[in-house]
């Protein structure tokens, strides 16, 4: 049922896609329903292009027939389709349980629209019970550690795992998030750290599906 929500939502979000848009491509299981949905628009038609936040993502798109650029050549992006952790209606997010969280900010950045795609257990009244990823250099382990310790948080080096950049994630809890714009500027401050999973100017719109039903919740606070 899980799966089904995920793929009536990817669909819905892939309908924004026009013919000509450049298109950026998130990373993860969710985000891979999007890919697969785009891919069938290409096959039936669809002429556009992607970048994407992964190379998991790239391959996946290439698979299924989706041409993909290099996105450090690319300066802005019409469109990009992600997945997340958790989605409140803010369109505040917590993404990174996929990895790719410091490409897919750099993407989403340049791109004129974000939405991500959900099922219905993603949506919460406010973001903070997913563990928050952050993208760190391993030489900065020790120090990056013992200050999201001095932060509140119980951050665990992903095992076995190291980003398309080379570098170590923390997955890290915080019993009490508080409030997410001062802790992304604390974060983003810390040396060491390269990126991290609160999206929160980044998203317009999400489309959340739960028991088939599909809904649109913009950044306005609109809803369809």
């Amino acid at each position: 049922m899980i799966d089904d929500d995920k793929q009536a939502a990817a669909i819905a979000a892939v309908a924004e896609v026009r013919d000509g848009m450049l298109v950026g491509l998130g990373t993860g299981s969710t985000a891979a329903f999007a890919i697969r949905a785009l891919g069938e628009r290409v096959a039936a038609g669809l002429d556009v292009r992607a970048v994407v936040t992964s190379e998991a993502s790239g391959a996946l798109a290439r698979e299924v027939g989706i041409a993909v650029l290099d996105f450090a050549d690319i300066a802005s992006v019409d469109l990009t389709i992600d997945g997340a952790d958790e989605i409140d209606a803010r369109c505040f997010a917590i993404k990174g349980a996929g990895g790719a969280m410091l490409r897919e900010k750099i993407v989403a950045a340049s791109s004129a629209r974000m939405v991500v795609i959900a099922d219905g257990s993603k949506r919460v009244d406010r973001i903070g019970a997913a563990k928050l990823p952050v993208e760190l250099l391993p030489f900065a382990r020790g120090y990056v550690m013992r200050v999201l310790a001095d932060l509140g948080g119980v951050p665990v080096i992903r095992d076995k795992y190291r980003t398309d950049q080379g570098n170590l994630v923390a997955d890290c809890h915080f019993p009490t998030l508080g409030d997410p714009r001062v802790l992304a500027a604390t974060l983003s401050a810390i040396p060491g750290v390269l990126g991290h999973g609160l999206f929160l100017d980044e998203v317009d719109a999400a489309y959340i599906a739960s028991k088939g039903v599909v809904t649109r919740l913009e950044r306005s606070g609109a809803s369809a």
